[in-house]
């Protein structure tokens, strides 16, 4: 039982790290977009905070498009958290008992 909890965890962790990805890639895109971005052709940090609150976004519908997919992608991934926290939960039997 113990190798499907690791292949289930393995199979959560690249679904995060692939929605991370890309909602940063999105990200890239919406601050360029912008005008938001430091350095054009060299890798960096995006800004996924504040694009994700709208501060200093473009206005614009395709812009504000680019940037509903990066939240929805940004909301799969907390609710992967809470879902697999849940998973974690019901794996382990419930609450550990108190001591």
């Amino acid at each position: 039982m113990g190798m499907i909890f690791y292949v289930i965890a393995a199979l959560w962790a690249i679904a995060v790290i692939m929605n991370l990805m890309i909602a940063s890639r999105i990200c890239a895109a919406i601050q360029h977009r912008s005008g938001m971005s430091a350095q054009a052709g060299l890798p960096g940090f995006t800004a996924i905070l504040p694009v994700a609150l709208n501060r200093g976004v473009a206005q614009d519908e395709e812009t504000q498009d680019l940037r509903k997919q990066m939240n929805r992608r940004l909301w799969i991934i907390l609710i992967g958290f809470a879902v697999f926290f849940f998973f974690i939960w019901v794996w382990d039997g419930g609450m550990p008992a108190q001591a």
